[in-house]
């Protein structure tokens, strides 16, 4: 009777999921961009998490998340959004001084690859949300600048959320983020309302 090593099982999965990975970002019709787009949302998080296990330097460390934070709000702005789910916008100020928000749809016969709709409007919803647990966790443990750090990343990326659902007035590529929301959010009005069970909802 053969015996099957666990360290080759783990190995085996491991090298799997890689293989997915992989093959995921070849069906990208924008790989090199999708991947941009993923570090930068993702590794202003990691480095918050875990940056100061390797350096005991606040202000490096604060300085290095600000500015990944930038480059992330501007990837997505300028050039993530517009490659990957061919919405775009801007600002501008007008003969008056008043500043006018664009928002610009690409043309409906475009392809929009479905990887790159997904990952895109999963990490525009997510990372925020993410933001937020760490900002409740700053002000528990009363960390001031930790917080500040913190309500900047939320700023910035709330600001490209927004202006990116308001971008998709035809509700293609977010349909189903934004399902999945209202469904939840559905849910947990009804959980904490106490008077739900008095009164419940009733459709015509």
């Amino acid at each position: 009777m053969s015996s099957i090593d666990p360290n080759t099982q783990v190995n085996n999965t491991d090298s799997s999921i890689t293989r997915t990975l992989y093959q995921k970002l070849l069906e990208s019709s924008h790989p090199i961009a999708l991947l941009s787009f993923i570090i930068l949302r993702l590794s202003p998080i990691a480095i918050y998490i875990f940056g100061m296990i390797f350096t005991s330097n606040y202000i490096l460390f604060f300085i290095l998340i600000i500015l990944l934070i930038a480059a992330d709000f501007w990837n997505v702005k300028n050039i993530s959004g517009r490659l990957l789910v061919g919405l775009r916008w801007w600002n501008e100020t007008n003969d008056l001084g008043s500043t006018i928000w664009v928002f610009e749809n690409a043309d409906q016969n475009r392809y929009i690859n479905p990887i790159d709709s997904k990952m895109f409007w999963l990490l525009m919803y997510t990372v925020p949300i993410v933001w937020g647990f760490l900002a409740i966790l700053a002000l528990l443990k009363l960390q001031l600048l930790s917080l500040i750090l913190v309500i900047i990343a939320i700023s910035l990326s709330l600001t490209n959320t927004m202006a990116y659902t308001k971008c998709d007035k035809f509700g293609k590529a977010n349909s189903i983020a934004s399902g999945i929301f209202s469904s939840v959010s559905a849910n947990m009005f009804s959980n904490f309302n106490p008077l739900a069970r008095f009164f419940p909802s009733t459709t015509s």
